[in-house]
């Protein structure tokens, strides 16, 4: 396999987490960087950097024609475009294409249909994929939606048709409200997606959020890599990820995984992509949307089916056929994820910028940080407020949390507030532990989980037992005799006692 010069079009951890298969493949890597992200941590990972921009996204991450010439004048001969900014612009993959460079990522052509929410249900509903009942054809006015939701009845929920991030969609049970959701949703979606085309669909009660991981090469193979329980969210965003799913059987997973591959052959699918799904009480599972991309939770999946989808992708662009066949596939023990944001729980997790004093990363057995910053940094308040992702693997799902437990315990962030006091709440959870819940858990229990609480007391004891007992010995000042080492002093059991 010849190797080849990346640009990764992203920040952060992602770009952090690229820059790493690429260096295990031994391609050179090259980053791109805003005026704000001069010294992030993927700058400095990676074997070259270019500028693209001023901090607004809108005017370095996301402009094709800089990153294209970034490209150009560094010889780069793919781009990996990570996930968020450009990584699901059919615009970018073509002019990736049209400019010589490979597109790590399906083709340009998947992703317009894929891309659009009414397009992808027209799609999906052809290739016999289930499919939440809803309309399959952007609204042209209000009476569209108000006629729906008499014909179907309420709740529904109103969605941009380019949406997607949890952003443009309102959920709607009164019908006072239709209107204004209506409104409102054209207008955020016109914002975030510079489309205004809205679209709704029946409200699914109590649902669990499931999506499965497919994988598939220029060469016609295709294969689902498990699902992954996406469930618990915070208004609309999900926030804490598990593989595999604690309600899906080995039946269901079959059944899961079958319905993806079809919903990917449907478009002719290349790359790393993710199905998602509704599921209902009753166990009946619908096609949500597809993200043609990789995906924020990836790791999850990685840590229990041994299976690295950046380098699969990276592999892939190159021509080369999957690494991995359906049936090799099996899942070993049990993995979480959780987002550690820049965020304050306790203020309704308002953004909380600023330097980092003081970073200790968890680690041991089992434990895995996908990060992006250092002591030092500076968060900067343009970007999603992610600095990493927290996973834990082990062979039981209990053991697994209580891994989660351990690892956010040992997580020290000073200089600026962290999501971290929420998840620790949230592994405490009886509800949680014993996977009783659904996408509307989190809101419903947010002032329970964001208390103030106090540390851990034996934890704090210890650090500050240990700080006290440094700065006395550092103090201390003994002259041994010539022929009496310290190594000798310290070994001799009333030196021991004194200690003790």
């Amino acid at each position: 396999m010849r190797a080849v010069k990346v640009l990764i079009a992203n920040r952060g951890e992602i770009a952090v987490r690229v820059i790493r298969a690429c260096r295990e493949l031994g391609y050179p890597t090259v980053a791109v960087y805003s005026d704000a992200d001069r010294a992030a941590l993927h700058v400095l990972y990676a074997d070259q950097a270019m500028p693209i921009g001023p901090a607004p996204s809108r005017e370095s991450y996301l402009r094709i024609d800089r990153i294209l010439d970034a490209a150009r004048k560094c010889g780069a001969e793919a781009i990996h475009p990570g996930y968020g900014f450009l990584s699901e612009n059919a615009g970018f993959a073509r002019a990736c294409r049209d400019a010589g460079i490979a597109f790590i990522g399906p083709s340009p052509e998947s992703i317009e249909a894929m891309g659009s929410k009414t397009e992808s249900r027209r799609r999906m509903q052809a290739a016999g994929v289930p499919v939440v009942p809803g309309l399959t054809h952007p609204v042209k006015s209000f009476d569209e939606i108000a006629e729906f939701a008499r014909q179907t009845g309420l709740p529904i929920m109103i969605k941009a048709s380019a949406g997607g991030g949890g952003k443009g969609m309102r959920f709607v049970e009164r019908e006072e409200d239709l209107r204004p959701s209506f409104e409102r949703v054209q207008s955020e979606a016109q914002s975030f997606f510079s489309d205004g085309s809205v679209y709704a669909e029946k409200f699914i009660a109590s649902p669990r959020h499931i999506e499965v991981q497919v994988l598939g090469d220029q060469h016609g193979n295709l294969v689902s890599i498990g699902e992954r329980e996406c469930t618990l969210q915070r208004r609309h965003q999900k926030v804490l990820e598990e593989c595999p799913s604690p309600v899906v059987d080995d039946d269901l997973r079959r059944e899961l995984g079958a319905m993806a591959v079809r919903a990917a052959k449907a478009v002719d699918y290349v790359s790393a992509g993710t199905i998602e799904c509704l599921m209902g009480p009753d166990r009946k599972f619908y096609f949500l949307e597809m993200n043609t991309r990789l995906q924020v939770e990836h790791p999850v999946t990685e840590m229990v089916w041994g299976v690295d989808l950046v380098k699969e992708q990276l592999r892939v662009a190159q021509g080369e056929k999957l690494s991995v066949r359906q049936e090799d596939l099996e899942p070993v023990g049990r993995a979480i994820e959780c987002r550690i944001y820049a965020e304050d729980p306790a203020r309704n997790f308002a953004p909380s910028p600023g330097r980092i004093r003081y970073l200790n990363l968890p680690q041991g057995p089992g434990v895995r940080n996908d990060n992006g910053v250092y002591a030092g940094y500076e968060v900067p308040i343009f970007y999603d407020p992610m600095l990493s992702k927290l996973i834990a693997h082990a062979p039981t799902r209990p053991e697994a949390v209580a891994r989660m437990k351990r690892a956010l315990g040992e997580y020290r962030v000073e200089g600026i507030e962290t999501t971290i006091p929420f998840f620790t709440a949230l592994m405490d959870h009886p509800d949680f532990q014993a996977a009783k819940f659904d996408t509307g858990f989190i809101d419903r229990l947010l002032p329970e989980l964001t208390k103030e609480r106090g540390g851990n007391g034996l934890v704090d004891a210890a650090i500050a037992a240990a700080a006290i007992l440094a700065f006395e010995e550092s103090q201390r000042v003994r002259l041994p005799a010539e022929d009496d080492s310290l190594w000798k002093r310290a070994a001799r059991s009333d030196a021991v006692k004194d200690r003790l």
